[in-house]
């Protein structure tokens, strides 16, 4: 299958992305861009966003990101830096891209932005399995 079809096969079958609103913005191989509102059902008890949100959305560029190369990816490792808080109604974008792939293992890091301003940092490591994506 074609890298750059991945990304969109993995959000027809990954509901929890689909309830989170993500959308796909723009992706080629080794990068996915990705996109999403937060809704008040996302909020903490601080009326702000739910820190698993932004991991998530960053998450899910990172899988679909490693994904493009055309083989099956699972990530390994994953770390997030959380430097802004979000609110209500803000429209954030994860950015994924790779930094170094070698045979098993693909290193990524992901931008969560609000507008211009980033609002955290995320780092992946996958693990690349020696299955390939079929059509």
């Amino acid at each position: 299958m074609e890298g750059t079809k991945i990304p969109y096969k993995m959000l027809s079958l990954d509901p929890f992305s689909q309830w989170l609103g993500i959308e796909i913005l723009d992706c080629e191989i080794g990068r996915c861009k990705l996109g999403m509102t937060i809704r008040k059902d996302m909020l903490n008890s601080m009326a702000k966003a739910h820190g698993g949100i932004t991991y998530s959305l960053a998450d899910t560029a990172f899988g679909f990101s490693v994904n493009t190369n055309g083989r099956y990816a699972v990530s390994i490792d994953t770390s997030i830096n959380h430097i802004e808080a979000l609110e209500e109604g803000d429209y954030i974008t994860a950015d994924a891209t790779l930094e170094s792939i070698k045979n098993k293992v693909g290193f990524y890091i992901i931008e969560v932005k609000k507008e211009n301003t980033l609002v955290a940092l995320f780092k992946g490591v996958a693990y690349r399995t020696s299955k390939d994506w079929e059509e």
